[in-house]
C-alpha cells in the first residue's frame, strides 16, 4: 500500500477512544477495535504508558492506534484531550467510557471512607460524564455515533448490595447518566448503552478472584460499540444480554 492509499484508508477508517486503554479490559477493548479496523484513541493518566499500549497493540495489529494523555479526573486534561482529538484526527465515531477506580471495594456503607466516595465519583461518574459531553460535538458529526458506558452490576439497583458504597453509588449515576442522554440524544442517531464486563480477571478483579477470560468481558463492549443503526440504546447489557438496571 502506497502512502496516499494509506492515508486515505486511515481517513476513512472509523475513529473510537477507549479510556484507561492501557491495561484490563480497556486494553482488550482497544485491541478488539482495532482488529475489526478502527482507528484507536487509546487513553491513559501517564502519556509513556498510553504511547507503550499503543506502539505495542499498533504492531501487533497492523492497526493504527495512537496514545492520548487524558486523566478523567481531572477536567483540564479532560479539556486538553478533547482538543487534540478535534486536531487530530478531528472525528470521532465511538466513545467508550471505561476508565474507572475501585478506590472503596470492601468499605462498609454504615462507616464510609468520603473522600474515596469522592474520588470514585470524580472518575467514573464525573469523568465520564464530563469526558462525554467535551467530545459529544465530533460525535455529533457522526453518521454512527456511539457511547459506551463501562458500568458494573454492582451497580445495578436490582442487584444492588451492601458494601463498596462510592464504587456502587458511581456505577449507578454512570447508568442513569446512560439513560439520560440516549433519551435525549435518540432524534441524532446515537445509539448509548452500558455494558457489564462481569468478574473479569484483570488486575482489578483479580485479586478477587476473578476468572473469566478478558477477552469474554471486552467483547459484549464491542458488541455495543459496533451495533448497526437498529441496535438497543439506553440499555444495559452483559454478554449481549439485557441486565435490570
Amino acid at each position: 500500500m502506497s502512502a496516499s492509499e494509506s492515508s486515505s484508508a486511515s481517513e476513512s477508517s472509523p475513529v473510537a477512544l477507549v479510556s484507561g486503554a492501557n491495561r484490563g479490559i480497556g486494553r482488550e477493548v482497544a485491541r478488539q477495535l482495532a482488529e475489526r479496523g478502527y482507528r484507536v484513541l487509546l487513553s491513559a493518566r501517564e502519556e509513556q504508558k498510553a504511547s507503550a499500549a499503543a506502539a505495542e497493540l499498533a504492531q501487533s495489529t497492523g492497526a493504527e492506534v495512537t496514545p492520548l494523555q487524558l486523566d478523567v479526573a481531572d477536567p483540564a486534561s479532560i479539556a486538553a484531550a478533547a482538543a487534540r482529538v478535534q486536531a487530530d484526527p478531528g472525528k470521532l465515531d465511538v466513545l467508550v467510557n471505561n476508565a474507572g477506580v475501585g478506590s472503596d471495594f470492601g468499605v462498609s456503607g454504615v462507616e464510609p471512607d468520603f473522600a474515596k466516595v469522592q474520588a470514585a465519583l470524580d472518575t467514573n461518574f464525573f469523568g465520564a460524564y464530563r469526558l462525554t459531553i467535551a467530545l459529544l460535538g465530533l460525535l455529533r458529526e457522526s453518521e454512527h455515533p456511539r457511547i459506551v458506558n463501562v458500568s458494573s452490576g454492582m451497580g445495578g439497583v436490582a442487584e444492588m448490595g451492601g458494601w463498596s458504597p462510592g464504587y456502587r453509588v458511581s456505577k449507578a449515576a454512570m447508568n442513569a447518566m446512560t439513560r439520560i442522554l440516549s433519551t435525549e440524544l435518540a432524534g441524532e442517531g446515537f445509539l448509548v448503552n452500558s455494558a457489564c464486563p462481569g468478574f473479569v480477571k484483570t488486575d482489578m478483579g483479580g485479586p478477587m478472584g476473578a476468572q473469566k477470560p478478558v477477552e469474554d468481558g471486552a467483547s459484549g463492549i464491542v458488541w455495543l460499540a459496533t451495533l448497526g443503526d437498529d441496535g438497543p440504546t439506553g440499555g444495559f447489557f452483559r454478554d449481549g444480554e439485557p441486565v435490570v438496571f
